[in-house]
Order: structure tokens, then sequence, then C-alpha cells
């Protein structure tokens, strides 16, 4: 996959099969989208593109609202993309001037003037353009004088439920991993560095990885104990993860921490990927550290004979 930045050293891009939008999560609805433009792209001996938008628009229409939380980071909807075997990827800055271009304005400048687009893919309900006014009835009322054909995507279904991103930030909210997992065709992650913390785990045989999260829209899931894969460099762990205050401790600020099974290095200020496969417990606050050492052993079998299983 190729990456481009901008529109103004684009190659030339042969019968162009083009969709656009921020993607995020790199869901299965997407996935089937993006399949479908690798297919017709190959079938008419083109290129699959894929536009998207950087920062997200609502990061950069209200940046006052913090509310905003996404699945991937660029860099991971990047990697997720590449696995898919798109051929172009082209990342546009998303600025308040980008945000005035009118539909119209876009479908020239963009679509027809810079990529040449031989055939528009666009998923079900998509909007573009100045206050998403743009929409597939449009496209296909005027594809003619643009010189493309369009084509709309149904919405991708998952047991009779429209997923979407925002269905699975709601599961990820509510600690709904596997109804995450399965919209997404992938386990969820998050990727941070190891930061030091109060090192109470080492006393209780326990000791965990604190990870401080690079941004702050990445979407971390609800409060409580997970069942996890660890990425430490070119290899993977298991282990438990615990995201909360720490009410044993009586502790205020929300931590997320990992005990790797089988783990003994420093990897203060390395980089860990977490990949989150079931939701365990709620957190809760026990009598002593006693207790919550007894939790953690019960914890971990538990986890460890999901993952045997």
């Amino acid at each position: 996959m190729k990456l481009h930045y901008g529109l103004d050293s684009l190659p030339h891009i042969q019968n162009a099969v083009v969709s656009s939008g921020t993607f995020d999560g790199v869901h299965i609805g997407h996935q089937k989208i993006l399949r479908h433009i690798i297919t017709l792209a190959k079938e008419i001996n083109g290129e699959s593109v894929l536009i998207t938008f950087w920062p997200h628009p609502r990061l950069v229409l209200h940046p006052d609202d913090d509310s905003l939380r996404l699945l991937n980071t660029f860099e991971e909807k990047t990697a997720l993309l590449h696995q898919l075997g798109i051929d172009h990827l082209i990342a546009i800055q998303f600025t308040p001037e980008f945000s005035q271009l009118t539909s119209e304005q876009f479908i020239q400048q963009v679509l027809v003037n810079k990529i040449k687009t031989k055939k528009l893919v666009i998923g079900y309900d998509h909007r573009f353009g100045k206050n998403r006014e743009g929409s597939f009835e449009y496209l296909k009322a005027n594809a003619d004088q643009y010189g493309f054909t369009v084509e709309e995507i149904p919405a991708q279904d998952v047991e009779d439920v429209t997923v979407s991103s925002t269905k699975i930030r709601k599961a990820l909210e509510e600690g709904n991993i596997q109804i995450a997992n399965e919209y997404l065709g992938n386990p969820y992650q998050l990727t941070g560095k190891v930061v030091r913390g109060q090192q109470i785990g080492r006393t209780i045989d326990f000791p965990t990885a604190n990870l401080s999260v690079y941004e702050r829209y990445k979407l971390v899931p609800k409060n409580g104990v997970y069942a996890v894969q660890v990425k430490c460099g070119e290899l993977e762990y298991r282990g438990m993860l615990n995201i909360g205050q720490r009410p044993t401790l009586n502790g205020t600020d929300r931590s997320i921490e990992v005990n790797i099974f089988d783990f003994d290095q420093d990897i203060y200020d390395s980089e860990i990927t977490i990949s989150f496969f079931h939701f365990i417990r709620e957190e809760q606050k026990f009598a002593n550290l006693e207790a919550l050492k007894e939790q953690l052993w019960q914890d971990k079998k538990y986890i460890q004979s999901i993952f045997s299983s």
C-alpha cells in the first residue's frame, strides 16, 4: 500500500476505484467496502484508492469538545488498511478551510481533477461535503457529468444488527469485548508506553506494567478486569489487565495496569500493545491486600482456562 499525505504529489493512478471516509475501527462493514473496491479495481485493471481525513473532523471542528473517543489512531488505521491490501491511501489534512468545501467542490477538485476517479464506492448513508450535504442520491443523479460511476454498499449486518463504529464504541464502554471484537473482525487494541507506577503489585506477587496511552482521544474500555494478550517487541504473552481507580489502594486517577504471565523483564519506557479478549469482572474494593491477592490468583486461573480452551 502506498501512503500519500495530501493531494499535491499524487502519481498517476490507473482506473482509480475510490472510496472515502474516516473509517474509524476499520470494522467488518468497512472491510466489506474495501474488499469490494479491491475486487472492482482488479476487474478493470485499475487501482484501489481510499481517501481518509486526519485529524478526525470533530477534533478540528470542535476542538474544545473532549468527548470524542476513537477506535483507532491514524497509525493503527494505516496498519489495518495495509493488511487489507489497498493500493493507495490518501490522507487529506482536515482543516477549517477544507471543511468549507461543498460536495460539488469536493467531487470536482478531489475526485475528478486530482484522482481522476473511474468508479466511486460509498457505504450506506455516507455523507460528504460542507454540512454533510452530499449523498449517494446526488452522486447517482450527477455521475455522468463527472465521468465516473457510483455504487453504494448496503449496511453490513451481524445477526441482524447493523455494524457501526458508534455501536462498537458503546460495546467497549459497556465491557462487551466479544461483541466489539466480532464487529471489528479483530481484537480491540491499546498501544502505549510502560511508565512507573507505585510498584505495589510486586509486593503481592503480581507485578504490573502501567500503560500510558499515547492519544487522549483513544477509547479506553470500561473499568474492570480483562483477559488480554500483550505484544512486547516481537513476542506475545498472555495476561490480565485492570482498568480503573484501584479502590483497594484508595486510588483516584484512572490507570491501565497489566500483569503479564510468565514474564520477568524490565520494560519501562518500552512500547507495548494490549489486545482485549474477555471482560472478567467489575473492578472492586477489597478489605486488604491479602484479599486482593487471593482474588487475583482466582482471576489468573480463570483467564488461563479461557485461553486454554
